[in-house]
């Protein structure tokens, strides 16, 4: 069964086989962080590829999240301070994981166990919570992901980053 797509404020990526949806506030991180796995993942010649920056369509298909992006901004992301730059894009890509950057000023030390981000009713991605500063997105996500052990909903392997 297929839900319309909706229009969700963030950035979406595909790092080798897990799709990140980073959600939160203007101004929090969202594009940077995403750069700076897409960044790392090339050095370390992982597949990545950014699927949306700052708005992403969002639909559920056969119980799985997909995320496209808009056509005016496909291959589109925002350095904030630098402009918008172009870079290698997959639309459109399963979502494995939400992501949220926090100011570290303003968080609990440690995030409630089972987050879950909901996108619309009955479409819910397991959230992750990253320090909008951390020097090595990338790594952090990566423990997280090979931490939690289990596929999301409607996989039917885990998404792995390292993983082609």
């Amino acid at each position: 069964m297929s839900r319309p797509a909706v229009n969700i404020h963030g950035t979406a990526i595909v790092i080798g086989t897990c799709g990140l949806l980073f959600v939160g506030p203007s101004g929090i991180g969202k594009s940077s962080l995403a750069f700076s796995c897409l960044a790392q993942a090339r050095r370390e010649g992982l597949f990545s590829a950014l699927v949306s920056d700052d708005q992403v369509f969002v639909s559920q298909q056969s119980g799985r999240v997909v995320a496209r992006a808009p056509d005016a901004i496909t291959g589109l992301i925002e350095v904030r301070g630098s402009g918008i730059v172009e870079t290698e894009t997959l639309s459109p890509a399963l979502l494995h994981y939400a992501v949220l950057p926090v100011d570290l000023r303003n968080s609990d030390r440690l995030p409630a166990e089972g987050e879950h981000f909901e996108l619309f009713e009955g479409a819910l991605l397991p959230l992750l919570r990253i320090a909008a500063t951390v020097p090595d997105p990338l790594a952090v996500l990566s423990a997280f992901i090979a931490f939690n052990g289990k596929p999301p909903s409607g996989g039917d392997s885990s998404p792995n980053l390292r993983r082609f």
